[in-house]
């Protein structure tokens, strides 16, 4: 065994052991519950959003490619339709509490406020985020009659501003279908 070999093999032990104490089997998601497929307002798939169950929460994951570089409002959406062109069809944020938008007013923040989604300079993002909730009473305002949209829109989310955070025109569109 050479030393580099040695390097690399302590090297993949200590990143290992590192990732070990990140989270525990308890944390890993073990239940998708649903996705989506997530498309810009021509028609083309730019990612998949994933819901899945974590004990008695629920965590969305999203993978996307084909984006602008920067920040982008990444959002829940009150209605399960993503009409092209503008995806308005999927209504204002997810806000079953009627609170306020964003994580820096005072009177935020709602289910449908999420983090921006950062997209670096190759043009793809991935995100994963806990909901706040119970998962019962979290599926029961997603899955409601008329379902639940994952949107991204053009600019970043200031975390503040009502009723959307400032984001901008809505460019990428899926609905949450369980799985």
């Amino acid at each position: 065994m050479t030393f580099k070999t040695i390097l690399a093999a302590l090297g993949l032990t200590a990143a290992a052991t590192v990732l070990a104490a990140c989270s525990t089997i308890g944390d890993i998601p073990t239940d998708r519950v649903a996705s989506a497929r997530v498309t810009l307002s021509n028609g083309i798939p730019v990612g998949t959003a994933q819901l899945l169950a974590d004990g008695n929460g629920l965590q969305l994951s999203i993978v996307a490619t084909g984006l602008t570089p920067g920040a982008h409002g990444f959002h829940l959406h009150e209605t399960g339709e993503c009409r092209r062109p503008d995806f308005t069809s999927a209504g204002g944020h997810l806000n079953p509490l009627g609170n306020d938008h964003g994580t820096l007013s005072d009177g935020g923040s709602h289910l449908g406020d999420l983090p921006n989604l950062d997209v670096n300079e190759n043009g793809t993002a991935t995100l994963t985020v806990e909901l706040d909730g119970d998962r019962a009473q979290l599926e029961e305002w997603l899955f409601d009659d008329d379902g639940t949209a994952v949107v991204i829109h053009a600019g970043a989310d200031d975390y503040r501003t009502n009723p959307s955070g400032a984001a901008g025109s809505r460019v990428a569109c899926g609905v949450l279908e369980r799985v």
